[in-house]
């Protein structure tokens, strides 16, 4: 039998491309993609002078679009985590009529373009909509023009990013480890909180990021609902949209730069949880 040789440490060679050229192609699309345009970002801004900077990330507008877009980010991802775990956990412990349909609505979001969903979401949540007229009539609970609006779809675009990572986990985990515990004389709370919290923790915090990133970004389907009103529903890509068509890059260059050093630290610290967690429960 011909030998695939060594490498440099004295074990056999992959049949796969070596750590090298792997290494170079990830440097490199990893630069063109993100490395580069964030760094045009950045040389951008320092061009400008601080009291320009500082003026345009400390206007009250801005201030208020600050702190809509990361209130509403959080609000949403907090709510697509626990309706993520539950849609998770009965798309894959039970079975009922219409479950793979069901399943394959949750990725609908996804493939939904984002203009759609919006104009969908103000026609059922408007005060003449299905929903809205009765949220706006009988509950008094006003959702469209709102910032509750805001929260509501970005609860329906970040849904996917929470089931698609948890549900592969659920699927995972033992059943009869949980039988085990019942028969031992765990609650249904104790069984949850013990045995599968643990097991599906690094997952949420993982589908937690993912819906706050995408909802930090989202622009599409809030300008719909949220009709960009100052002070109140306007949030940090619509405001950097109006920017722009003001041909006012340098505010609008400001409050990315803001943005993206904002969201990467809270990613940075979300993603540190996730890993304390990993090592305390397992890998995901």
């Amino acid at each position: 039998m011909a030998s695939i040789g060594l490498n440099y440490f004295g074990k056999p060679k992959s049949v796969l491309p070596g750590f090298g050229i792997t290494l170079g192609f990830v440097l490199l699309y990893v630069s063109l993609l993100v490395v580069i345009p964030i760094s045009t970002l950045f040389l951008k801004s320092a061009t400008l002078p601080w009291a320009k900077f500082w003026g345009d990330i400390s206007d009250p507008q801005v201030v208020a679009a600050f702190r809509l877009t990361f209130g509403a980010s959080f609000c949403a991802a907090m709510v697509n985590v626990v309706f993520g775990l539950l849609v998770a956990w009965v798309l894959t412990r039970y079975t009922f009529p219409f479950r793979r349909i069901i399943d394959g609505l949750v990725d609908l979001p996804f493939a939904l373009p984002t203009a759609v969903a919006g104009i969908t979401l103000t026609t059922l949540y408007d005060k003449n909509g299905w929903i809205g007229q009765y949220m706006n009539g009988k509950l008094h609970i006003p959702v469209d023009y709102t910032p509750l609006g805001v929260v509501v779809a970005l609860v329906f675009i970040g849904l996917p990013f929470v089931v698609r990572t948890v549900q592969p986990v659920m699927q995972d985990l033992d059943v009869q480890v949980e039988e085990a515990a019942s028969s031992l004389g765990a609650t249904r709370w104790q069984a949850f909180v013990k045995i599968i919290l643990p097991a599906v923790g690094p997952a949420l915090l993982t589908g937690f990021a993912l819906a706050f990133a995408r909802a930090l970004g989202e622009y599409g389907s809030v300008v719909f609902i949220s009709a960009n009103i100052p002070f109140k529903t306007q949030i940090l890509p619509q405001l950097i949209m109006i920017k722009l068509d003001e041909f006012d890059v340098p505010g609008a260059t400001a409050i990315a730069a803001v943005m993206l050093v904002a969201s990467f630290a809270i990613l940075l610290i979300i993603n540190m949880i996730q890993l304390r967690a990993a090592r305390k429960f397992g890998p995901v």
